[in-house]
């Protein structure tokens, strides 16, 4: 009896192209971060499958569950950054109009197994509050980069923006107003994550916080471009500043006030966000109000932000 054929299994580069195809179909459409997050993710996957001659698209439900089961094993990611992958591998999929591996039953069991073992509870960034706010703007220095840093920071924890929001803003978008009773400054935020398509808003800051920028921007001699900027060793701006930089720079500013190593390591990019959320709620802050000054969407996110303050009605 003549054997069939064994239909070869494609390599970890066709996988790549097929994926660079899909991502590229999809640029503009969705948010550049979902595009990051679903690339690495099904990455990973095709790696995991391919070593193991498996077929990454379309997978297989019981490859997918063993991925799950193995990312839990591993330790290193969070059941958040699971659910992700799952539901990025299944958009990739959905995208090239294949069936969803991610609605299997050997998907739910290996999902449940793992929220069993890593627990559902996400780990909350520090919450940069009104006092360490203070401390952190007070161990800065009197050159360009301190003058770049307060600004950030005051206008990260004014406007509670998401940190793709603050790389975003632009200095040709800055309004300045002189009437009484109006604030001095505020800055129009053309997209956001809960506003994809561009409607934009204005963001209002604090007059200290506009100083704060007029002293930043004298010092950058610049009237358009990204408000934020890289600064290279020798303090010589870059053309803008990356989402990945706004992490680092906080942590530095908490080394540089002397805060405590564990506080420092639970300070990410959404500390000022965070902080001045839960300052909102100690302040009276009802939720309708806060969700409208941070730009949430859904009402659960805001609560794990301020959970540990309590919440008004």
């Amino acid at each position: 009896m003549m054997e069939e054929p064994i239909t070869p299994q494609p390599t970890l580069p066709e996988m790549m192209a097929l994926l660079d195809a899909t991502m590229a179909r999809i640029e503009g459409a969705y948010a550049p971060s979902s595009i990051r997050a679903y690339r690495a993710d099904f990455a990973e996957f095709a790696r995991f499958c391919v070593v193991r001659g498996w077929l990454a698209l379309p997978a297989l439900p019981e490859h997918l569950a063993a991925f799950v089961d193995t990312l839990t094993a591993g330790g290193v990611r969070s059941s958040a950054s699971i659910r992700r992958a799952v539901s990025g591998i299944c958009t990739v999929h959905k995208l090239n109009r294949l069936p969803l591996p991610g609605q299997d039953p050997e998907v739910a069991i290996a999902m449940k197994r793992m929220h069993r073992t890593l627990g559902r509870a996400a780990k909350q960034a520090q919450g940069i509050r009104a006092d360490l706010l203070e401390r952190l703007l007070a161990g800065t220095e009197a050159d360009i980069l301190g003058l770049r840093d307060r600004a950030l920071l005051q206008v990260a924890y004014d406007t509670l923006s998401r940190r793709s929001e603050l790389v975003a803003l632009r200095i040709e978008d800055i309004r300045r107003h002189d009437k009484p009773g109006e604030p001095k400054m505020t800055i129009f935020l053309r997209r956001s994550k809960t506003d994809p398509e561009g409607h934009g808003r204005w963001l209002h800051v604090t007059d200290r916080t506009a100083m704060a920028v007029e002293g930043w921007l004298s010092a950058l001699g610049e009237t358009e471009g990204f408000l934020f900027r890289g600064l290279l060793r020798n303090y010589i701006p870059t053309a803008e500043l990356g989402v990945g930089q706004i992490n680092r720079i906080f942590k530095r500013m908490a080394r540089q006030a002397n805060i405590d190593d564990a506080l420092i390591s639970r300070i990410t990019s959404h500390s000022c966000r965070v902080g001045a959320a839960q300052d909102l709620v100690s302040d009276g802050a009802s939720l309708p109000q806060l969700m409208s000054r941070g730009r949430w969407g859904k009402t659960d996110t805001v609560m794990r932000y301020v959970e540990q303050v309590g919440f008004v009605s």
